[in-house]
């Protein structure tokens, strides 16, 4: 039983929430448009209005920070498996 703890604490959690990062940065990069709306709309929801200067080069940054993590949870995964063999 201790055994499967140890799995469970060492290597599935890291590696659940990086896929879970994974998913995340691909759909911020694949759906920019659909991302920034939903940004704007928890911000109304809270009493806040926000509106980008530039459509374009928000879109743009968006995708960059999109496989920016990606690239940053594929490297914890990486990371995890090898850190626990």
């Amino acid at each position: 039983m201790s055994v499967i703890v140890w799995i469970i604490n060492t290597l599935f959690t890291p590696i659940l929430i990086s896929v879970v990062g994974i998913i995340i940065g691909l759909f911020i990069f694949f759906k920019p448009e659909l991302t920034i709306e939903i940004q704007k709309k928890f911000y109304e929801r809270i009493n806040w209005r926000i509106e980008p200067v530039s459509m374009q080069k928000e879109i743009r940054n968006t995708k960059i920070m999109g496989m920016f993590l990606v690239v940053v949870a594929a490297v914890a995964i990486i990371y995890s498996l090898i850190n626990t063999v």
